[in-house]
């Protein structure tokens, strides 16, 4: 079957190729198979009355965002590593104004934005950490926008309990109030 020693080596070292080669696919298969995709932590999901454009233009703008959610859009420069910086207590001492410091990481115009997000100044120990939320808008009928707020990143222990249980209620209330600020069409 083999002419030579050096045939019959090379035939060994093919096999033996083949043999790694198929236990790296049989281990990545198996890695692949036990892995699981991130669930978020919150999850909200809110029929707009508008179209996607407008409901994008309200996440996206300075004057969006003060229509609905903040009172002091700082700085809203939606492009990836641009800021999201929403004041909330425009007073405040710096850096417990609201989402300082926050960026966007990901824009998909009319369909994805994806930014940072802090704690309140309540739960120092937390704030200058980040989650991600993600935001997907879609069209639906009647020229409605179906918008779903992913949150995700809240950490082990009580001071990021604390953080997901506020932000459990602050989400909902900012969807809740971007729906009224489009609920009478214009």
């Amino acid at each position: 079957m083999f002419d030579s020693p050096t045939a019959l080596r090379m035939n060994i070292a093919v096999m033996l190729t083949i043999r790694t080669t198929l236990f790296s696919l049989a281990l990545m298969l198996m890695n692949a198979a036990a892995a699981q995709s991130l669930a978020p932590d919150i999850t909200v999901t809110k029929i707009i009355n508008a179209p996607v454009a407008e409901v994008w233009k309200a996440w996206t703008t300075v004057e969006g965002i003060e229509s609905f959610f903040a009172p002091k859009a700082a700085k809203v420069v939606a492009e990836p590593g641009g800021a999201f910086e929403l004041w909330f207590g425009v007073d405040l001492p710096e850096g417990t104004r609201g989402s300082e410091g926050c960026l966007f990481h990901s824009v998909v115009p009319m369909q994805q934005l994806v930014f940072e997000w802090n704690a309140p100044p309540t739960i120092p120990t937390i704030r200058k950490l980040r989650t991600l939320v993600y935001l997907d808008f879609a069209p639906v009928e009647d020229n409605k926008t179906s918008l779903t707020l992913r949150n995700f990143g809240y950490g082990q222990g009580e001071e990021w309990a604390k953080t997901k249980a506020y932000f459990e209620r602050a989400w909902p209330a900012v969807m809740a109030s971007l729906e009224k600020r489009f609920a009478n069409p214009r």
